[in-house]
């Protein structure tokens, strides 16, 4: 009797030990997600230098490169997993290769990676690789990130993603904000300097109206041993939109002051390599019917304007323009018809010329 009862005892705490582990397992299993991205596209780009078809001057978002072919822009897998309500993490990878990019491919980059800590709606903070409070709040209010970047992250005058710490929440049901301190290169680089960089944003949601402002202060991480940095970069946001179920308007603006590279170190007494830009942007969309939305965006952007030179006036100007209509096959998978078209002018008699025509999609799970 007593060798059974050992028996039992010892098979009942197996099997106790075996849904512990198995309990365990689960519970790590269901506090972990997996999420993806992809946009993809086909299509045809005819770009011209001064009514010369080349493979040059692909700068201000004009393609460097002619001709047909496929693109993979973006890929992303996210994974996130939650250790308790106020503690989490989350990696993101970023994989991109473009027919437009020399036929190379590029690497696979780490675009978010934090550890989280939840500490109410109106705090939850962050520290690693996360989004910043500018770009991707504007994607989110525009819609079509897969068609087209917003026109600050178009031009090059920000990142989606950043190293440092974030702290975002809401305040109130309409007031909300996000801040960073970050390294001021992007998430692709690592690389210290001797002064961090600050970005925020502060939004409002009123019904269906969204308004926010935002703006960057820094150095944008030139700040090294050895060079000499003599003026600091910034940068103004605004938008406005209104979001209905069924229609989208909206607007943003953007305005910078010594954002480049060269702008940042110059020590000439004319500061020859003053840079400063704005641009609008106009987008709006209107669903039709469950399946089928009809789109456009307009961006005029004015860049590098010299004020050493009399009178001042601006080295380039760029103007884009996109419509097209955008399927949804079913949920998370969307493909859009489009045309894109984009003119970057340094003098009347200098410009490259960008028509494009295709197929874009997304796809998401």
């Amino acid at each position: 009797m007593k060798k059974s009862s050992l028996v039992f005892g010892a098979g009942f705490a197996a099997m106790a030990l075996a849904a512990a582990a198995g309990a365990h397992a689960q519970s790590w299993t269901d506090s972990t997600t997996v999420s993806g991205r992809i946009y993809a596209d086909i299509s045809d780009i005819s770009s011209k230098v001064n009514g010369v078809e080349a493979n040059s001057k692909g700068t201000s978002g004009i393609p460097a490169a002619n001709g047909f072919g496929t693109d993979v822009k973006r890929f992303y897998v996210g994974i996130d997993h939650k250790f308790t309500d106020m503690f989490s993490v989350n990696v993101t990878t970023d994989f991109q290769t473009t027919s437009t990019n020399s036929g190379n491919l590029d690497t696979v980059f780490i675009k978010k990676a934090y550890l989280a800590i939840n500490v109410s709606p109106a705090l939850n903070v962050t520290v690693g690789a996360n989004d910043m409070p500018w770009i991707p709040y504007a994607e989110g209010i525009y819609g079509y990130r897969f068609v087209e970047k917003t026109v600050t992250d178009r031009l090059g005058y920000g990142t989606s993603s950043d190293w440092g710490v974030h702290a975002a929440g809401k305040l109130n049901d309409i007031f909300s904000y996000d801040v960073a301190m970050v390294n001021g290169n992007g998430y692709k680089d690592l690389s210290r300097a001797k002064s961090p960089n600050f970005e925020g944003r502060l939004s409002a949601k009123v019904d269906q109206w969204n308004f926010a402002v935002g703006g960057y202060t820094g150095k944008r991480a030139q700040d090294v041993p050895g060079v000499v940095t003599a003026h600091t970069a910034s940068r103004f946001n605004a938008l406005a939109a209104y979001v209905g179920d069924r229609l989208r308007l909206g607007a943003e603006y953007f305005s910078t002051n010594d954002w480049v590279s060269a702008a940042i170190t110059d020590t000439t007494a004319a500061h020859a390599n003053a840079d400063k830009a704005f641009g609008l942007s106009y987008f709006g969309s209107y669903r039709v019917d469950p399946q089928y939305t009809i789109f456009a965006k307009v961006e005029n952007a004015k860049i590098n304007k010299k004020e050493n030179l009399t009178p001042p006036v601006f080295a380039n100007k760029d103007s884009y323009y996109n419509f097209g209509i955008d399927y949804t096959a079913f949920k998370n998978v969307d493909f859009a018809l489009l045309m894109k078209h984009d003119v970057l002018k340094r003098t009347p008699t200098d410009k490259t010329v960008a028509n494009e025509i295709g197929v874009y999609s997304q796809l998401r799970f």
